[in-house]
């Protein structure tokens, strides 16, 4: 009597070699076998290899296991068969509506610690991981590199437990650590963005370009102050910012021109731009900055757009005034907002990038905020932050490989 319809599971486990995939499918082809699902993956040089397959209804599946499992001998790997219910299957199918998430891990070396506390925190949430991929390259254990970066993606599938909590455990490991964790919906929009929106000064830059000339004026002291006070959000900006756009009075132009040619750009941002123009991406800096430094930098990276506050010149020297509107964060999101509408796009295909708290705005209208190296408040009200490396580890969130990359 013929058997009934059969799905079953193989599994393959050993060295991997060239042509293993394609020897076993050319079995189950023979047997006019229907692949429900497969999955491999290679670590070092030993490979995993799942095939789930129907068996035809009324077919015996005995002589498609039997040559799987002598081709598998021949080829030098482990086969093992796991014979599955419909209503497994079935239970199985019904959990792709789920929601899905990503999870990236970024730190220079990553540790079996680092790896323990987040998938900890993933399965108190009740999430089960589908897909662990390394989108890092291979490091190499003679030739150390002061800025390598390891990344670990998780995809994973469920409805968290508690949502506003993981990010709080995520962000509370991060700290603790030394690493930074990512978080974020796996949808089409996380897939296909095409605008990143910068703020300049300790994000772009590794400075302040007011405190700088500050310095220059001989009121550096006081301009820190406020400037600190103010990415703090504990004074109003744009207060803060006449009040040390005024103390600049007579600054000679040259001065300006000077610093503007010296300016400390942050590890990464090179590379992250660069890459960014080669894939099609828009980018701009919006900034409470001033744009006679952001000219020099969209003319070093290769930005797009440039809005920022503009810084009153009369016969070669600074007025103490500025010219237009404060750009401040209201601005700054409200400038993200049309540049999104200028290039025809949602804005959950954008990217806000920054350091303080006039940023927050823009950075939770953005699909995807990022705070980076920033201030304690800016991190905790944002929804994702960098604090351990440079600019380019976006890349990464965004779903590139290093392979991609070079």
């Amino acid at each position: 009597m013929a058997a009934a319809k059969e799905v079953i599971l193989l599994n393959i486990s050993g060295p991997d070699k060239p042509g293993i995939t394609a020897t076993l499918t050319h079995i189950l082809e023979q047997y006019d076998t229907a692949v429900l699902d497969i999955g491999q993956a290679v670590i070092h040089d030993q490979l995993s290899l799942g095939i789930l397959f129907e068996v035809p209804e009324n077919d015996d599946s005995a002589p498609v296991l039997k040559d799987l499992l002598f081709r598998s001998y021949e080829l030098g790997v482990t086969a093992r068969f796991t014979p599955i219910t419909l209503d497994d299957y079935e239970d199985w199918v019904k959990l792709q509506g789920k929601e899905r998430y990503i999870v990236t891990l970024i730190a220079r070396i990553i540790n079996s610690s680092h790896i323990a506390k987040v998938t900890d925190i993933i399965h108190r949430q009740n999430l089960n991981i589908d897909i662990i991929n390394r989108l890092s390259g291979r490091p190499s254990l003679q030739d150390s590199d002061p800025h390598a970066i390891a990344c670990v993606e998780f995809s994973v599938r469920g409805t968290p437990a508690d949502k506003e909590k993981m990010r709080r455990e995520f962000l509370e490991v991060a700290q603790e650590t030394m690493i930074d964790i990512a978080f974020q919906e796996d949808n089409i929009y996380r897939r296909n963005r095409r605008l990143v929106c910068f703020d300049m000064d300790s994000t772009l830059i590794q400075t302040e370009m007011i405190v700088e000339l500050a310095k220059r004026a001989g009121v550096g002291e006081v301009v820190h102050k406020v400037t600190e006070s103010a990415m703090r959000g504990e004074i109003d900006f744009k207060e803060s910012f006449r009040q040390r756009v005024g103390l600049l009075k007579g600054l000679d132009e040259s001065v300006m021109r000077e610093i503007a040619f010296h300016m400390p750009v942050t590890e990464g941002a090179h590379k992250l731009v660069s890459t960014l123009r080669k894939y099609g991406y828009k980018t701009a800096i919006l900034s409470g900055g001033f744009t006679y430094f952001g000219r020099f930098l969209q003319h070093e990276l290769g930005i797009d757009y440039v809005f920022g506050n503009e810084l009153e010149i009369k016969d070669g020297k600074l007025t103490g005034n500025y010219i237009g509107d404060i750009v401040d964060g209201a601005c700054k999101a409200e400038l993200l907002k049309n540049l999104a509408f200028k290039e025809g796009i949602h804005l959950e295909q954008v990217i806000a990038v920054g350091d303080g708290a006039n940023d927050l705005p823009m950075l939770n209208l953005a699909g995807l905020g990022i705070a980076f190296h920033a201030k304690s408040k800016v991190k905790e009200n944002a929804r994702q932050a960098i604090s351990t490396i440079g600019l380019d580890a976006i890349l990464y969130l965004m779903g590139f490989r290093d392979r991609e990359l070079k």
